[in-house]
C-alpha cells in the first residue's frame, strides 16, 4: 500500500466552493455566465460548480432486458476487429454499427482497437467517409423506427456493475449525468493522459455524424464522507429499470432518477469535489472541441461519476509486448545492476510476483519457452530518471519503464511497444511467437492517478485500464446544440 500512500496527499486540496448560480430548470442547459467566453473557460471563475451536472432525457434501447446483451457493446477502443465482426453478426441493432461502423466496404471503419495497430486502423478509418455517414444514418433510423427512444422526462441514471476479480465479487456504482466539459486549467475536471491525433479525429467524426454521446466519460471523485454512497444506496432500494449481463460476465443494473429532490441531492454531492478523468480522454478532448465550435451550450456531454474510495474502483495494468529487442537472458544481464532479480516459471507467475511486490518499481518479463523474470528496483534505481522529473511521474512504473528501462537499459524504442490489457493476451502473443518479450506491469493505484492529474502532468499512454468498462449505448445523450 506504500505506493498508493505516496500520492494520497494530493487529494487534500480537492474541495472547492459551491456555485452561486441559481438552480436551473431540469432538462435545459443553464444560461451561460456573462463573463464566460464562448470558446474557453476562465481559470479565475468560481461561480460554476466544479462538476456541474444536469439530468437529461436519455435515449435508450426499447428492447426486453434479455436482449440488451445483444445490442450493447464496450467502448470503441477495446473492440478488436474480430469482436467487431462478432457484434455485427450478433444483432442488426447492435450499437457497434454506430460507435465503430465498418462502412459498406467491410472491416475497418470508424476507429478501432489500439491493442493492434492503432495508427493504421485510424488512418484507414479517416479515409472511409462512408463509415461515418452510415453511423449517423443508422442512429437516426433507429430513432425513427422506435428501436431507440428518449425517456419521458429528464433524469439521472445510476449504474451498478457487479464483477469478479481474483475470486472476489465486487460492485462499482456510478452516476450517469450530463455535465459541462471544462478546460483543465479551471481545475474543475482534470485529465491524466495525453491524447493522440488519430483517435481524436475519429471520435470527432462520429460526434458530428450523430450529434450524440454513446459512451460516457468515466470520472472519479472523492467521496470521503460517503454522501454519494448514501444517496446511491437509497436510490437502489427501488427496482431497476433494466438489467443484463455482458459477454465478460459483468452484471449491470440501471436505475432512472427523475425525482427533483433526489436530483438536487446528487448534484449537491458532486458540486464541490474536483473530478478526475479515469477513462475517455479522447472523448473529453472531442467534447472540448465541440464546445469551442458551438459555444457554451456545446459544452454539455455525457459523464459517469464514481467515488475514488469505493472498493469496486478497480484499475488493471496494461502489459507491454516487445516484438524486437533483447531476449530474456540479455534483459537479465542489462537489469541486474539496478534491480533485484528472481526467476519465474512462466508469464503467469512473473505477473503474480510482480503484482505482489512492494518495491519502488517492479516489472515482470517473459519469453516463449524461457520462463520468466521478476525485476524489483533497488533503492537508487530512480537515478536513471532526470533530476527534474516531477514527483508524481517519478512514482509511476509506466513512466520509469518508458523513460529509463526500455531506452537506457534494454535499448528499445518505447514507441515500438504494443499494449495488451490482460495476461491472457500477453500469453497468447508469446505463444504465437509475435512477441519476443512480454513486460508485465503492476496496476497504477488511483491515488497515483490523482497525483498526476493534480500536478498537471500526463502519464504515458496505456498506463491504466479501468475495469469493468462502461457499456456503450445503455444511455445515450443527445447533444444540446
Amino acid at each position: 500500500m506504500s505506493r498508493a500512500a505516496t500520492a494520497a496527499t494530493s487529494t487534500a486540496s480537492a474541495s472547492r466552493a459551491r456555485s452561486s448560480i441559481p438552480a436551473t430548470k431540469c432538462g435545459s442547459a443553464p444560461p451561460s455566465s456573462p463573463t464566460r467566453s464562448t470558446t474557453s473557460a476562465r481559470a479565475d471563475e468560481t461561480e460554476v460548480p466544479l462538476a456541474e451536472i444536469q439530468p437529461f432525457a436519455g435515449v435508450r434501447y426499447r428492447v426486453p432486458d434479455p436482449e440488451l446483451a445483444r445490442v450493447l457493446a464496450p467502448p470503441y477502443d477495446v473492440i478488436p476487429p474480430a469482436y467487431q465482426e462478432a457484434l455485427y453478426a450478433r444483432d442488426p441493432r447492435n450499437i457497434v454499427r454506430v460507435i465503430l461502423n465498418r462502412g459498406s466496404g467491410g472491416s475497418g471503419g470508424t476507429g478501432g482497437s489500439p491493442q493492434l495497430d492503432e495508427r493504421a486502423r485510424i488512418d484507414s478509418a479517416r479515409a472511409n467517409d462512408a463509415a461515418y455517414d452510415e453511423a449517423g444514418a443508422t442512429y437516426r433510423r433507429w430513432l425513427a423506427e422506435g428501436v431507440l427512444a428518449p425517456d419521458p422526462e429528464p433524469s439521472l441514471y445510476l449504474l451498478e456493475q457487479v464483477f469478479a476479480i481474483d475470486d472476489r465479487r465486487l460492485a462499482r456504482v456510478g452516476l450517469l449525468a450530463r455535465f459541462r466539459a471544462e478546460d483543465p486549467r479551471t481545475r474543475r475536471i482534470l485529465p491524466h493522459e495525453q491524447t493522440r491525433k488519430g483517435p481524436r479525429a475519429d471520435r470527432w467524426r462520429v460526434l458530428l455524424a450523430t450529434r450524440a454521446n454513446f459512451s460516457a466519460i468515466f470520472m472519479m471523485f472523492p467521496d470521503a464522507r460517503g454522501a454519494f454512497a448514501s444517496l446511491a444506496a437509497t436510490a437502489m432500494a427501488a427496482p431497476p429499470v433494466s438489467s443484463y449481463t455482458d459477454d465478460g460476465g459483468v452484471a449491470h443494473r440501471l436505475w432512472r432518477i427523475a425525482d427533483p429532490a433526489a436530483i438536487a441531492a446528487f448534484a449537491g454531492a458532486l458540486a464541490e469535489p474536483t473530478a478526475y478523468i479515469a477513462d475517455g480522454h479522447h472523448r473529453y478532448a472531442t467534447a472540448l472541441r465541440y464546445r469551442d465550435e458551438h459555444g457554451p451550450e456545446g459544452a454539455w456531454t455525457l459523464g459517469y461519476f464514481s467515488p475514488i474510495e469505493a472498493p469496486g474502483l478497480v484499475v488493471l495494468p496494461y502489459h507491454r509486448i516487445l516484438a524486437d529487442g533483447p531476449r530474456l537472458e540479455e534483459a537479465r544481464r542489462a537489469l541486474e545492476k539496478h534491480f533485484r532479480l528472481s526467476a519465474a516459471v512462466d508469464a503467469r507467475e512473473a505477473a503474480r510476483k510482480t503484482a505482489a511486490s512492494a518495491a519502488p518499481y517492479a516489472f515482470g518479463f517473459a519469453e516463449r519457452g524461457q520462463g520468466g523474470l521478476v525485476a524489483e528496483a533497488l533503492a537508487l534505481a530512480d537515478q536513471l530518471l532526470p533530476p527534474e522529473t516531477p514527483p508524481s511521474l517519478r512514482a509511476l512504473d509506466a513512466y520509469f519503464l518508458h523513460r529509463a528501462v526500455l531506452p537506457k537499459l534494454l535499448g528499445v524504442d518505447d514507441s515500438s511497444a504494443r499494449y495488451v490489457h490482460s495476461l491472457a493476451e500477453a500469453e497468447e502473443e508469446l505463444g504465437a511467437g509475435s512477441a519476443r518479450l512480454a513486460v508485465l506491469m503492476r496496476a497504477t493505484p488511483p491515488p497515483q492517478i490523482v497525483a498526476v492529474a493534480e500536478a498537471g502532468e500526463s502519464m504515458p499512454a496505456k498506463s491504466t485500464f479501468f475495469h469493468p468498462k462502461l457499456p456503450s449505448g445503455l444511455v445515450i445523450h443527445p447533444l444540446v446544440v
